[in-house]
């Protein structure tokens, strides 16, 4: 996307109360695609090379704040404190826009479909732009009326406008840009003579007209400027972008016999050639190369998948997994903080945490890697061409040499030298005849009872 030389800033708007969620999570930390609302404003804001971000919270939200610092740091944050509407929100931001003399965007933390692309037209240029967007319904959003230059003329709430203008539908997603002393000179006549007793961005767009400035607008999908403020909202907005993302990766050539029902997150990378069962669930952080194939009811996060590999079905992959060329994970396999090597297989119920598998070799079924005392995490390092046996436990830290074999039910907790067998498990006894006589005494004893 070709950007302006202009510098650019933005303000995100992020003090909300949220009430309407019914939630003890704040608003704008919600999640859709895996990743809170207010990171994928963050995201479209720096795609849009703005040099300074601020985020406005309120002193309600402390979780919001502490968010914010993780990722931009204190100087990002501004508080508006009372919160007393959206134009007031954007004046908590001055001082923390010190200096700055580029353009200033506004935008929300609750909008998570919104993209730099559909922000670009209002950004770029000169003068008060506006963000405008054809609803299908237009109901109670504001109206954005237009002279007969085209130009914007002002933002009509629903509640105050005329016949005429409800019949509009060019509505107002309240996202505006305009050169950073023009927007807080503005900001400053705007004021709260209204039933709400609030400060409201919207009349910007009067008072610039009054001062005989031109303001204009742009457009965007209705879907990219939804605003998420109940938990029906936040569903859609995760279907939609769930929608897209599927789309994505259809467009690209990975095969989906069922795309409906594969959840994807923000960041899922899925080569062309790869396929994806039904049910399958992406948390944040998968790579998936071209060629590999995830069946059905799996569930992915923070790992990666070489061409050639097999997960699943019912197989989990969580942080730290990394399957090579070739690796089978079958069902009810789980694998965290694990590489597998080149053609190494788990094909059944197993736990496999904190380790390395080597090229070829063989976990077997019900093995788990004893990676946890209590207190620490320790590794267990199964070398190439190895075989572990049904039903083995591998006590960390250990580890099994090249083309060592360790037999079924052992509970191995030494060290295993390249090409030896280990056996750790009580000899087996036999009783001749002791299960026969065990059988006649009991029933026997059931019929006195009965």
């Amino acid at each position: 996307m070709a950007m302006s030389t202009t510098p650019r800033a933005a303000v995100i708007l992020a003090a909300g109360q949220g009430t309407r969620m019914r939630s003890p999570v704040p608003k704008v930390l919600h999640r859709v695609g895996g990743r809170a609302m207010l990171d994928h404003a963050i995201e479209a804001a720096e795609a849009l090379g703005c040099e300074r971000i601020v985020v406005v919270v309120g002193d309600h939200s402390p979780e919001v704040r502490a968010h914010v610092v993780k990722r931009l740091g204190e100087a990002a944050v501004a508080v508006q404190d009372p919160p007393l509407g959206t134009g007031h929100a954007v004046l908590a931001a001055r001082q923390a826009l010190a200096g700055f003399t580029g353009r200033v965007v506004v935008t929300y933390g609750d909008v998570p479909l919104l993209k730099a692309r559909d922000i670009e037209p209002v950004a770029a240029g000169e003068g008060l732009a506006v963000l405008g967007f054809e609803a299908r319904d237009p109901a109670a959003y504001g109206r954005l009326v237009l002279g007969s230059d085209g130009g914007l003329e002002a933002i009509v709430e629903a509640k105050e406008a005329t016949p005429e203008q409800l019949a509009l539908t060019l509505c107002n997603s309240g996202v505006l840009a305009a050169e950073a002393e023009l927007l807080f000179s503005l900001l400053d006549d705007v004021t709260n003579e209204n039933a709400k007793g609030e400060y409201y961005l919207t009349d910007v767009v009067g008072l610039a007209r009054g001062r005989g400035l031109a303001a204009r607008t742009a457009t965007a999908n209705e879907d990219a400027v939804m605003g998420v403020n109940a938990q029906a909202e936040l569903a859609q907005a995760e279907a939609l972008f769930q929608s897209v993302q599927r789309g994505a990766l259809l467009e690209a050539g990975v095969t989906m016999p069922a795309p409906d029902t594969v959840h994807l997150s923000w960041d899922t990378k899925v080569g062309s050639g790869a396929v994806i069962e039904p049910y399958v669930v992406f948390g944040p952080g998968v790579v998936v190369e071209g060629g590999a194939r995830i069946r059905a009811f799996s569930h992915l996060e923070g790992a990666t998948v070489a061409s050639g590999a097999e997960v699943g079905p019912y197989a989990r992959l969580r942080p730290g997994a990394k399957l090579a060329e070739g690796v089978k994970v079958g069902n009810f396999v789980e694998v965290k903080n694990v590489a597998m090597a080149r053609g190494a297989k788990a094909n059944h119920l197993a736990y496999l945490g904190d380790g390395e598998v080597g090229a070829g070799a063989n976990i077997g079924a019900g093995t788990i890697f004893c990676n946890y005392d209590g207190f620490f995490k320790h590794r267990t390092v199964v070398e190439a061409g190895a075989f572990v046996g049904s039903n083995s436990s591998l006590v960390a830290p250990v580890t099994v040499g090249a083309g060592a074999m360790i037999g079924s039910g052992s509970v191995v907790t030494s060290d295993v030298a390249p090409g030896d067998l280990a056996l750790a498990r009580a000899p087996q006894q036999a009783r001749p005849g002791w299960a026969a006589r065990f059988m006649e005494r009991m029933r026997a004893k059931k019929a006195a009872k009965a």
